[in-house]
């Protein structure tokens, strides 16, 4: 079977047992502040299991994108090394919500595996949870029971907390678990050894391929569990280990997932996989790690340097580095394995082959950029080793003439070949060079790298940012658990409600809470929009509490507020900041209306990859390979503008099923989660239709005024558009107007104000052009009464004196000029230019090698007494400073530091 079969199979059989095929969530994860990655199948349904959402389908199945390089489930360091870790992996899992539990999910499990896949019974071994006294959980006996009609006693093993308990995170669902291993030895290994001994022993072919998890509880912040609402089945299924079994293959990478890109990478690079464990290790890395790299650029997440972004670079520049270091791939080529990545997941995940061009120009760059990085940290690594060798060779009394790889030099200094940590942390922390990249090259010097140094200083910066990021969360306290919550706010600006629950958050040592209402009118923030402000008051309306922001966690509106209202269960006022909801709202649709006429004026590759809507202004982001000129810019802001004018009402329909909607000619979001029922927005059925969860204007009228005021780009293919409207759109207008009216008095009323500016400025160019002629002439003039100055001290031609010129460039000239003129010179020039002090020391080149000096070291040690600092070349420096009254005295050291 090809690995769309087997995905097929697997989707087809569960299927048949009333499973509803639900699509796999974006990888990038959003409003869940515990993640950045979906790294399980189960994530898209915590809210499901928390019973915190309603549930349409109690079964469902799918096949994930997931991600494991962070946190307690990160991957990386395997990658590429064994057979079987990945970075980005697919999740094949069949869930149950409060309907069947561990019966059906064992049987089915059996018979998907044996009867549809048919893998060898004898190959199959299965482990459940043995108990843990200390947390009073007793051994899985129901589990137990239920393998023992499909598999021997002997085959059934007991597993310990940590690999028959799953935990998503410290905190939220978990439950005891029943792992499914598969033995793929020969058949002469199975019989000289059990399989058994083996399970859990990372043993690269006896290998976990499904795991059952049976959600029972939900893990607390103190670390107690709590049963949950319901019973839940979670189950994952490595796709690509399962079609290594089915595929017979004694490696994940061996299978047709992994072998197209694989065989692309060895042709290019001239090589044979399976020849060199070398590279067949960087092949590996490369076609595992531009998965992950595509697919989280497709959701949305570009490169960077911090979080999401910074984890996505950080696996970038490990895959470019193998390439570089063992393919000898110096030019980049990563990118080049997009298309082939992009067909293969063809009618499976369709983000990467719609936006194929732009992912692939995105991994261009970063590899270009980080080519340049490889570069300029290995210049560096070469010149502190060269440095330190020699430090070392002169220390021991060594003759530096010596080859330093010289087996007799290495015999007496290799205790003594040691690479600071600190300078290995700083080429990684400030350069993004790889602390691995640093090991090998010093592995190749026979140096070695102060790891323990590395580390601390590496635990220090993550503890540094931590501290800056840490939330500490408390439990839900409930108040009224029987409610649901409601958003009403597309429609009202204040509601009726009560408190289901709170809980208090500190972060950054500020103490906060975190409010849960029955019914609100609150936006959360999300799609760029920001989160409403406003009051949850009491009933009478006499006290309040302020609400400073609103977000969205695991479906939930959650709001934020510095104090608790009183009496927690009696009824209360929600009611938003209006102002700010209708400037928001103003921004809102002002960005869909810009989206399509970007679209229009630009062409259909564009779509948008990030926005901020707040009161004050928006700002999107989006897909385009190149500046946008003037005239286009003109015609943007013109379209919207023109349907602003238009006063196009809003035509919101909730509730369409997804498919419905997209067939409609909607624009979708890549990277962003729909359900089967989504919200539509449209002004204008031939203009902009956008799926939107947002706020908007009743008509856009309402907007007035829609002006650009910046584009740039921010990051490869992706530009940024800011803009106003509203109220701050005319308060721009209206400056601008005064500004030009201002400048027209200035000019006396002349209504040709290009004319005018220009003419001014070609006037300023030659009075310029004038007054440099002139200073230069004086420049000229004053070289032969400066050579008057002179006096020679201990066979050296000093020259120190004030100059009275009118800028920097006049001074370094006249500096030069005097040089030109006097041999062996020592030169010090003390200025005051526009009130600042300062200080110019130039130094004839014979006097550098015969006597020692250094223009750099003297500036900075004459500026001590202008409060001041400098520096430049040996034979040329200047230097600068607060204090003038401090220059005479500079004047009177400069002959003491002529060496006799």
């Amino acid at each position: 079977m090809t690995a769309k079969e087997i995905r097929q199979a697997y989707l087809k059989f569960f299927e048949s047992k009333q499973h509803h095929i639900v699509p796999s969530a974006p990888i990038v994860v959003k409003n869940d502040p515990t993640l950045m990655f979906t790294n399980a199948g189960m994530n898209q349904f915590k809210d499901l299991f928390l019973g915190e959402a309603p549930i349409k389908y109690p079964r469902v199945t799918d096949t994930q994108r997931c991600l494991r390089v962070s946190g307690k489930h990160n991957d990386l360091e395997e990658v590429g090394i064994d057979t079987y870790h990945h970075t980005m992996f697919e999740m094949l899992g069949n869930w149950s919500f409060g309907d069947y539990f561990k019966k059906e999910a064992i049987s089915w499990s059996w018979e998907l595996l044996t009867e549809v896949y048919k893998i060898p019974k004898d190959k199959l071994y299965v482990s459940i949870f043995e108990g843990d006294e200390k947390e009073g959980l007793p051994r899985d006996t129901e589990a137990y029971e239920l393998w023992k009609q499909f598999v021997p006693e002997d085959r059934i093993i007991l597993g310990n907390k940590k690999d028959n308990f799953w935990e998503m995170g410290d905190m939220g669902p978990c439950g005891p678990c029943s792992e499914i291993h598969v033995d793929c030895r020969s058949a002469e290994e199975r019989a000289a050894v059990s399989g058994k001994d083996l399970v859990n022993a990372d043993h690269p072919q006896v290998i976990e391929i499904w795991n059952n998890v049976f959600m029972q509880f939900n893990r607390l912040k103190d670390g107690s569990l709590q049963p949950l609402p319901a019973q839940h089945v979670d189950t994952g299924m490595g796709f690509e280990r399962l079609v290594r079994v089915l595929q017979e293959k004694s490696s994940n990478y061996d299978t047709d997932v992994f072998q197209p890109m694989i065989q692309f990478i060895a042709k290019h690079a001239g090589v044979v996989y399976g020849a060199e464990e070398k590279t067949d290790i960087a092949m590996r890395v490369m076609a595992d790690h531009i998965r992950a790299i595509s697919f989280v650029i497709a959701d949305g997440q570009l490169p960077s340097n911090n979080k999401a972004g910074y984890v996505i670079r950080r696996i970038l520049r490990r895959a470019v580095r193998y390439a570089y270091t063992f393919l000898n791939l110096k030019e980049p080529f990563l990118n080049q394995l997009v298309p082939i990545l992009a067909d293969q997941f063809k009618g499976v995940f369709e983000e990467l082959s719609l936006q194929q061009d732009f992912v692939q120009k995105v991994v261009l760059e970063e590899e270009v950029s980080f080519l340049r990085t490889l570069a300029t940290g290995i210049q560096r690594f070469e010149a502190y080793t060269k440095k330190q060798g020699e430090l070392l060779m002169s220390e021991n009394a060594i003759d530096i003439e010596k080859s330093f790889d010289d087996n007799w030099v290495y015999s007496i200094l290799k205790d003594q070949m040691v690479i600071s940590g600190e300078f290995a942390f700083e080429l990684n922390d400030t350069y993004g060079f790889p602390i691995d990249l640093t090991e090998l090259m010093a592995r190749e010097k026979r140096w070695t790298v102060d790891m323990e140094e590395y580390n601390k200083a590496l635990t220090l910066q993550k503890e540094r940012s931590r501290a800056a990021t840490a939330v500490d969360t408390g439990d839900w306290i409930m108040v009224n658990a029987d409610l649901e919550t409601e958003f009403v706010g597309y429609d009202d600006f204040e509601v009726e409600t009560k408190i289901i629950k709170y809980r208090k958050v500190s972060a950054k040592g500020k103490e906060q809470y975190q409010i849960v209402l029955s019914k609100t009118p609150f936006y959360a923030e999300s799609g760029g929009q920001v989160g409403d402000t406003g009051r949850i008051e009491d009933h009478s309306r006499m006290f309040f509490v302020e609400v400073t922001d609103t977000k969205k966690e695991n479906g939930v509106i959650v709001h934020y507020t510095d104090t608790l209202p009183e009496d927690l269960d009696g009824l209360f006022w929600a009611v938003i900041d209006e102002d700010k909801r209708l400037l928001s709202q103003d921004n809102h649709t002002a960005t869909h209306l810009l989206h399509a006429a970007l679209k229009k004026v630009l062409g259909s590759h564009v779509n948008q990859k990030g926005s901020l809507v707040n009161p004050d202004y928006l700002r999107f982001d989006f897909s385009h390979f190149a500046k946008i000129s003037e005239e286009d810019l003109a015609q943007v802001e013109h379209l919207v503008n023109q349907k602003i004018r238009e006063n196009i009402p809003l035509k919101e329909q909730r509730d369409v099923p997804y498919d419905q909607a997209i067939s409609s000619g909607v624009t979708a979001l890549f990277g962003e989660k729909y359900g089967d029922f989504v919200r539509v927005i449209t002004f204008d059925d031939h203009y902009s239709k956008e799926l939107c969860g947002g706020t908007h204007v009743k008509a856009t009228g309402q907007i007035g005024y829609f002006k650009i005021i910046s584009e740039s780009a921010v990051a490869a293919g992706v530009r940024r558009i800011e803009a106003i409207t509203a109220d701050k759109a005319e308060a721009f207008i209206l400056d601008q107007n005064r500004e030009l009216n201002e400048l027209r008095a200035l000019l006396k009323g002349n209504k040709d104000l290009k004319a005018a500016v220009s003419s001014l400025l070609e006037e300023n160019a030659k009075l310029k052009k004038e007054a440099e002629k002139a200073v230069g002439e004086q420049s000229a003039n004053l070289k032969h009464e400066i050579v008057h100055h002179l006096k020679t001290i201990h066979g050296v031609n000093v020259i120190a004196t004030h100059v009275d010129l009118p800028n920097a460039d006049a001074v370094k000239n006249l500096a030069f000029s005097v040089k030109d003129l006097v041999d062996d010179l020592f030169l010090v020039f003390t200025t005051l230019i526009d009130d600042k002090p300062g200080i110019t020391v130039m130094l004839s080149d014979n006097l550098i090698k015969s006597k020692g000096l250094n223009a750099s070291n003297i500036v900075r040690e004459l500026a001590k007494d202008i409060q001041g600092g400098g520096g430049g070349q040996p034979f040329y420096a200047t230097a600068g400073g607060k204090n003038k009254d401090g220059l005479a005295t500079v004047l009177t050291k400069v002959e003491a530091l002529v060496p006799a």
